[in-house]
């Protein structure tokens, strides 16, 4: 027998139709690039998105082709996503830190049509426009009176395009397995690799990060996306939070601690998302001015490992609940959150900060599993720790164009590239990425969690872990620190400070001071880079 019930699509226009029908009132609030606050709502939003809809269509775009935006967290962007989206094309979002011989290659391979940009990152596009053949056009996202000199080829003004129309536009029909969007991960060997969204994993990504466990977006909450829109999909927020109708508030370029402060302050933000470095930088604006945070309740916080220097200070100092989060561009991003379970109630402030540096616990649509080399499921008991392995709705089941060929084992197992824990009640721990892991005497050793004991030290800034060749035990950790500022931490100051809270096998061998540690265009480590710079590094005997 088959259900009797209405074949309704999941496609991502349906979210901005909802949003402007029934939560049409609501706020978007946008530090824009031109400098000032602008303020507008779902209704607005959706007209201008249609608007944008009916121009990029005399533009020459079509259904299946591939529009790329690089740009800031702005009302702009947002209604790029669903104009791109609503003629049933795919909008790809650029990454403006990447360097400009990855930019080439993924533009090419993408074979992006059209390039929706802000106007700083105009000076990036003009410098490789020669090598993009398959561009045929350039907007720049922003009003005549800000237009740019530009040696960009067929350049258009967004405002005029925008204005030109009427907006009388009904969505292009798609259907939900159709990509809508796609993002490339250089979180791979090789080149970046592209991973294509369709409309049905983007409305069931966004529904399941709405679940209360999750980011759990309501209707009265104000909530401020500090993650790029071009970093793994927003974490879904451009989606989530128009299905649940909350006031988004948009950062724009200023992503410093004081900027970031006043958004929350004044726009009463009640939840927020973005990785470490963004709120370290806050957190030294708080302890530098005295301000507090009266109205954040929630921060979400994932990338790279949170210190738990970072959740004590927001618990303690400051009264927000962080949940800390796990994902990868090809989970559509978020695989696990960390929202307690029941009977954790009563557990002292030490006992609920042991949970939470933790990854947290799959959210609702994802599977997860710890295996060893062979294949072999590990048990879930805290201790061990294997390849962590998920599949679900949102989930990649290959990469575009086949690049990095078969990526699902005959289960559908899709490898993360993460070794971690999974403990009794389901919290994931990373303990490292798996072409990181040190492997010392045959028995494996976390550089993460040596880098999130380190950085504890008052006086160390940064700090990052590497394995370098050992006669005896094939490797050994290396830390290497960045000092804070004003600080001249030595050696002994910080393995005696690290000393009972790692194994004692696990202390490193030695304690390297540089003046920076180089990051992807994401804002991980590249531990490669650091293999590199230390390469036939010899330590003490």
């Amino acid at each position: 027998m088959n259900g009797l019930m209405q074949d309704w699509p999941l496609v991502v226009t349906s979210v901005i139709d909802h949003a402007a029908q029934w939560h049409g009132e609501r706020e978007m609030v946008t530090r824009t690039v031109e400098g000032p606050i602008h303020r507008t709502n779902y209704a607005e939003l959706h007209l201008r998105s249609r608007k944008l809809a009916q121009a990029l269509q005399k533009l020459g775009v079509a259904k299946g082709d591939v529009v790329a935006t690089m740009a800031w967290n702005t009302h702009r962007h947002f209604e790029t996503w669903y104009a791109i989206m609503g003629v049933g094309a795919v909008c790809h979002t650029l990454n403006p830190r990447l360097f400009a011989e990855q930019l080439v290659y993924i533009i090419n391979h993408a074979e992006d049509k059209l390039l929706l940009i802000d106007t700083t990152f105009v000076p990036i596009l003009e410098a490789i426009q020669d090598q993009l053949p398959g561009v045929k056009g350039y907007v720049l996202m922003t009003d005549r009176a800000h237009m740019p000199d530009t040696k960009l080829a067929n350049c258009h003004c967004y405002e005029e395009l925008v204005g030109a129309e009427s907006g009388d536009f009904a969505w292009v029909p798609v259907d939900e397995t159709d990509a809508s969007g796609m993002c490339y991960t250089s979180g791979t060997t090789g080149n970046p690799k592209g991973v294509v969204y369709s409309h049905r994993s983007n409305v069931i990504h966004g529904l399941a990060g709405n679940a209360p466990d999750a980011i759990g977006a309501r209707s009265v909450d104000n909530i401020l996306p500090v993650v790029p829109m071009f970093h793994a999909n927003a974490w879904g927020l451009v989606f989530a939070g128009p299905m649940a109708g909350c006031k988004l508030v948009m950062p724009g370029p200023k992503l410093d601690g004081a900027s970031i402060y006043e958004l929350l302050d004044t726009e009463k933000v009640s939840v927020t998302a973005a990785v470490p470095t963004v709120w370290s930088m806050l957190l030294q604006h708080l302890e530098k001015t005295g301000s507090k945070l009266p109205h954040l309740k929630r921060v979400v916080i994932g990338g790279s490992a949170v210190p738990r220097v970072m959740l004590e200070a927001f618990e303690r100092d400051y009264e927000v609940d962080v949940a800390h989060a796990w994902g990868m561009t090809e989970l559509s991003p978020i695989g696990t959150l960390g929202s307690f379970k029941s009977g954790m109630e009563d557990l002292t402030f030490d006992e609920r900060m042991d949970i939470k540096v933790k990854q947290g616990r799959p959210m609702y649509t994802v599977e997860m599993k710890i295996t060893d080399d062979d294949g072999k499921e590990l048990p879930r008991d805290g201790k061990a720790f294997g390849h962590l392995m998920v599949r679900g709705p949102a989930i990649a089941a290959s990469y575009l164009k086949g690049e990095g060929g078969t990526v699902l084992d005959d289960e559908g197992w899709f490898d993360t590239g993460d070794v971690a824990t999974l403990d009794e009640l389901g919290f994931m721990q990373i303990t490292d990425r798996a072409k990181d892991v040190i492997k010392s005497g045959g028995e494996w050793i976390s550089s993460i969690e040596i880098e999130n004991v380190a950085v504890g030290h008052p006086g160390v800034a940064e700090a990052a872990v590497i394995g370098v060749y050992h006669p005896k035990w094939d490797e050994r950790p290396l830390l290497i620190i960045v000092p804070a500022e004003g600080a001249s931490p030595s050696k002994e100051d910080v393995l005696s400070f690290m000393k009972g809270k790692i194994a004692k096998w696990w202390m490193p061998d030695d304690v390297a001071f540089v003046d920076e540690i180089p990051h992807t265009a994401t804002g991980k480590i590249q531990k490669l880079e650091l293999r590199k710079q230390f390469e036939g590094y010899e330590l003490p005997s």
